[in-house]
């Protein structure tokens, strides 16, 4: 009868572990507030189940984070974010972002691990000095982590705090990045804090268009992405070539000068920021008159601090390259 639920969805429902009784009883007030008849509602339910199935599973798994990376993401506009999580790939498990919890969230993430094959996406750092500072459902980050990259077909670090152990690294967690909590293993570096959406997205579609890693320099990053350095496309470089280096920010004469001084970490940090930008190709940290916190390398944070002084051991090492003279252009 029109209007009606015949078998043929409902077994696919059911494929998926939904009883009919519950599906009926959940379809019934979901068709009554969208005003479709219930067949219909759950023909549209199958056909996105039978969908979801044929798409690459991703699990994204959060340890010692601030959801930054998953705030950044979530704002990509080109393609959006709708568009990659809705039509590319199959994002069986987040945290953040999922509708689903308790045991059917637990039940997903379960069966996605014994099919194997998924893209793993990790973001924030595993403590190393106490498993017990990371606890996520009386189970350790690290036992979860070590579990789930076992049958991952691509493991993606996402964030200075998941590629190297960012912020984290410099508190008493000490948290340490893939690179050494899973030894041995292939990760894929997406450092920055947060992670570039673009970076991320790219290296998804990348790796879904042709079946493999993209090349990567020595530390795990991408090289499309991670090849050049801050310092090499920097609108001020000029000025550090010139030894034109702002010390005082309340001079206007000095406003476009080098920030080297302040304790710009460009020179020493590989990342497209200069020419990708940020926001949709907007902005970057040193064209809108902050200084590059060097958060795409292995030393951030803590070889990076202080950040707004060129006391640090980083900035220190950048002088005294530059006094060497290490940094000439080669048509100088």
């Amino acid at each position: 009868m029109k209007g009606k639920l015949n078998s043929e969805p409902l077994e696919v429902i059911e494929s998926h572990g939904v009883s009919r009784r519950e599906f009926l009883k959940y379809s019934a007030a979901m068709a009554a507030l969208l005003g479709i008849s219930e067949f219909e509602f759950a023909t549209k339910i199958a056909q996105a189940m039978e969908s979801a199935s044929k798409k690459p599973p991703v699990l994204w798994l959060e340890g010692q984070d601030c959801a930054g990376c998953t705030i950044s993401f979530t704002q990509i506009l080109n393609p959006p974010a709708t568009a990659i999580l809705l039509d590319k790939i199959s994002l069986r498990y987040h945290e953040t972002a999922m509708a689903a919890a308790g045991h059917l969230a637990e039940k997903v993430y379960r069966d996605t691990l014994r099919k194997g094959g998924y893209v793993l996406v990790v973001e924030g750092s595993v403590p190393s000095a106490e498993d017990r500072f990371c606890i996520i459902g009386g189970r350790t980050f690290k036992t979860i982590l070590e579990e789930a990259a076992q049958k991952a077909g691509a493991i993606i670090a996402v964030g200075a705090c998941a590629a190297y152990g960012g912020i984290p690294a410099a508190t008493p967690s000490k948290g340490i990045g893939l690179d050494k909590a899973l030894p041995g293993k292939a990760v894929i570096n997406l450092p920055t804090c947060p992670v570039h959406p673009d970076h991320l997205a790219g290296t998804i579609l990348y790796i879904l268009t042709t079946g493999k890693v993209p090349p990567l320099d020595n530390i795990g990053r991408p090289l499309i992405y991670f090849s050049e350095s801050i310092h090499d496309n920097c609108r001020r470089r000029a000025h550090f070539d010139a030894n034109e280096f702002l010390e005082d920010w309340n001079d206007p004469g000095q406003r476009e000068w080098c920030l080297a001084k302040k304790g710009c970490k460009g020179p020493l940090t590989n990342s497209d920021c200069p020419i990708r930008r940020w926001n949709d190709g907007i902005n970057f940290c040193i064209d809108c008159g902050a200084l590059c916190m060097g958060c795409s390398q292995p030393e951030f944070y803590g070889d990076m601090a202080p950040l707004y002084t060129a006391e640090s051991e980083v900035s220190k090492r950048i002088f005294a390259m530059k006094e060497a003279g290490l940094f000439k252009r080669e048509n100088s």
